[in-house]
């Protein structure tokens, strides 16, 4: 059982079509002349439009990247490039994904500025007084709050969040790979400066993110060479993949509330809650991490004393059960969660849970006896 869609969903049935189709039909390079490429060019733009219309910005704002990744890079490090006169000052939360963390601190070290690092809750919830302390003494060119944290599922309360970077005139990244094609998503009603999405987060295919950003927003391209994406991003698009991407938002209608993206989210839901009820019964000395409301419909982290989360996750696979331990992009290094750290809660023993419509409550009843089943053999052998 793949209880790890969080990492990399399965492609949607419609993403696979679309790329297979586009790579049979279409080899042209868009920036060229002949009628391959005019017609690779205006299947190119129809897809920015149709990212652009299911994510609430405008067509020319759309950059196409190779990952949500370098979406993120592009977002941070180009704003530190472009915005000179803007304070020398980026602040991110505790628990924004590592590539935000790791391309904020690139941006303060390339670029002199000074990264802040701004606390959370127990829930994971950034301190918005803090948010508010921090840019009325000095201000920040940048802000970076994620839509939804990628490990426990917290949702950020980003109406706050977007009137205190409006106030301090600070622009304002919201990293949404986690929440685009899942739940309603709107650069322009998050009050954003830029938002990032990852085709590969909402089975959308693998090799594509976006960038998406508002008038206000400046930037220096981190990848040069030619003038595709209007020189934002040089090298030649994954075509095929952009349609993908397009064709799958375009499919999953997130901002509808008839959406194939609701149906879902009210089905992942539902065995959220069946999980987060049942794992403590069974399984004792078991925390279970983040928010019962106001988190992601398909994410569940929890964490269990006196195991060790790699030798879970083995174990788990074992059964059948394919979960994730510890950091985001981090699985090998053995370093806790960084999550979790910055939340004060237990690191030992972490797995997140993350699942799409087709796993039942009689699916997460199993995975809740054989983890129960697992845990126990795990600290027996420890002596526990």
């Amino acid at each position: 059982m793949y209880l790890d869609v969080a990492s990399a969903a399965p492609w949607h049935p419609r993403a696979l079509a679309a790329h297979a189709q586009v790579a049979e039909a279409l080899p042209g390079d868009p920036t060229r002349l002949h009628s391959n490429g005019r017609a690779a060019s205006d299947l190119l733009e129809r897809a920015r439009g149709a990212v652009a219309e299911e994510l609430g910005g405008r067509p020319d704002g759309v950059v196409f990247t190779g990952s949500g990744t370098e979406a993120i890079h592009l977002a941070v490090r180009g704003t530190a490039a472009a915005n000179r006169t803007r304070p020398r000052r980026i602040v991110s939360t505790a628990v924004e994904h590592s590539a935000v963390l790791a391309a904020a601190d690139a941006a303060a070290s390339l670029h002199d500025h000074e990264h802040v690092v701004v606390g959370v809750d127990l829930d994971g919830r950034v301190h918005t007084d803090e948010l508010a302390s921090v840019l009325a003494d000095g201000g920040a060119a940048l802000v970076n709050v994620q839509h939804a944290n990628h490990e426990v599922g917290t949702i950020q309360p980003l109406d706050t969040v977007a009137e205190l970077c409006r106030t301090a005139d600070a622009l304002l990244h919201v990293d949404a790979c986690q929440t685009a094609g899942r739940l309603p998503v709107s650069l322009a009603d998050l009050g954003a400066d830029y938002l990032t999405t990852s085709a590969a987060k909402f089975g959308g295919g693998r090799g594509v993110g976006a960038l998406l950003t508002s008038p206000r927003a400046r930037f220096a391209a981190q990848l040069t060479g030619d003038e595709r994406e209007r020189r934002r991003r040089s090298g030649l698009q994954d075509l095929p993949g952009i349609a993908a991407m397009a064709e799958t938002l375009a499919t999953l209608r997130a901002r509808s509330a008839n959406g194939e993206a609701a149906q879902q989210a009210a089905a992942t839901d539902a065995v959220r809650r069946h999980l987060r009820r049942r794992l403590p019964e069974a399984v004792a000395d078991l925390a279970v991490h983040g928010p019962t409301e106001g988190t992601l419909p398909h994410v569940l982290a929890v964490s269990a004393l006196y195991v060790e989360g790699q030798a879970l996750v083995t174990a788990l696979d074992a059964e059948g059960f394919e979960v994730h331990s510890g950091s985001s992009c981090a699985a090998t290094s053995g370093e806790p969660s960084h999550v979790l750290v910055a939340m004060r809660a237990l690191t030992h023993g972490h797995v997140r849970l993350s699942f799409d419509g087709r796993v039942t409550t009689a699916d997460a009843d199993s995975f809740v006896e054989v983890l129960a089943r697992v845990v126990e053999g795990l600290r027996t052998r420890a002596g526990m």
